[in-house]
């Protein structure tokens, strides 16, 4: 499909969805994973695509177009940093960095070096997604009031990195993106069961200079899945439940309206939104693509990525206070 050969850094978790979807692009180029066991799995699966135990390697050796960085959080820093030195484009996987300084840093450097640098804010390319953007910028729920994001799972607990960490980026990149503003205050508190100082649920509330407000709840300790986003605005709502059958995209004709500055109920009728069926990786790793030449990313891109960092490091700070 395009004459641009990637090169995926990591082949763990999530870097083998980063390796099967550039396959399926046909641009995937090379391979880099320190387990030798796991990478000898995937030059057997992709015989053609040439493997590496470490990046320094794979930047001396090939002329890749661009990297992908799927490896631990810790390790994003000090990886994307060579590859951003070596003058190539590159994709981070969320959690971008786990400092604000080491975001900016990044960010200068790819600039300094005429590089596009994104971040995988994955959903940001979810079809539906995009269509609620649609929505909020078309007018069609009126003015934007409150966004609220449900993700609770009894799910994979993690032992280097809390709930927040792992599942609230993607919710604090869709409050920005569906918001195009900063947030004027961050308020969060959290609870730990399982492990000593790692937190299994938190729930954080941000305003914003617009008026907007909204909440995140994330846990990986809840008795069943449920990944829900409501959006409130002065002429309507709506909801997307990615965990339920069907995964339903509604548009509630629902407000209320001050007659006599009394607040009477609107409650008209519930439309469920059709939306295709495109993969959200797919759609990401397709604009990183695209975006390897002069082209800048407006989504996903290095000032979004400090922005989320800033809002994770500013609400990890008041967990530590609370512990």
């Amino acid at each position: 499909m395009y004459n641009k050969k990637i090169c995926v850094v990591g082949a763990g978790y999530w870097g083998k969805n980063h390796i099967r979807t550039f396959h399926e692009l046909g641009t995937l180029g090379g391979i880099v994973e320190f387990n030798t066991k796991v990478l000898d799995s995937f030059a057997q699966k992709y015989p053609y695509a040439k493997t590496y135990i470490k990046v320094e390697d794979a930047l001396a050796n090939d002329d890749y177009k661009g990297f992908t960085v799927a490896t631990p959080a810790e390790t994003h820093f000090d990886i994307t940093k060579k590859i951003l030195k070596a003058q190539k484009h590159v994709l981070v996987e969320k959690p971008f960095t786990l400092q604000i300084d080491h975001a900016e840093e990044l960010v200068m450097l790819a600039e300094n070096n005429n590089v596009n640098l994104m971040v995988g804010h994955v959903l940001l390319f979810h079809p539906v997604i995009r269509k609620i953007k649609e929505f909020i910028e078309t007018g069609k729920i009126g003015k934007l009031q409150y966004i609220y994001s449900n993700r609770l799972n009894f799910g994979q607990v993690r032992t280097q990195e809390n709930v927040f960490w792992s599942l609230a980026p993607h919710d604090i990149s869709i409050f920005q993106y569906f918001t195009d503003s900063f947030p004027e205050k961050i308020s969060t508190s959290g609870s730990t069961f399982l492990q000593k100082g790692i937190h299994d649920s938190t729930i954080t509330q941000l305003k914003y200079p617009n008026g907007v407000e909204g909440h995140i709840f994330v846990s990986w300790l809840h008795p069943f899945k449920e990944h829900r986003l409501v959006i409130t605005g002065s002429e309507g709502m709506i909801s997307f439940e990615d965990s339920a059958e069907g995964k339903p995209l509604k548009l509630y004709s629902k407000k209320f309206d001050l007659n006599n500055g009394l607040p009477e109920k609107i409650d008209g009728p519930v439309k469920l939104i059709e939306c295709d069926q495109k993969m959200a990786l797919t759609e990401e790793l397709k604009y990183f693509v695209n975006h390897l030449d002069s082209k800048i990313p407006k989504v996903a891109n290095g000032k979004h990525a400090i922005e989320v960092t800033k809002i994770l490091v500013e609400a990890s700070k008041q967990l530590e206070i609370h512990e």
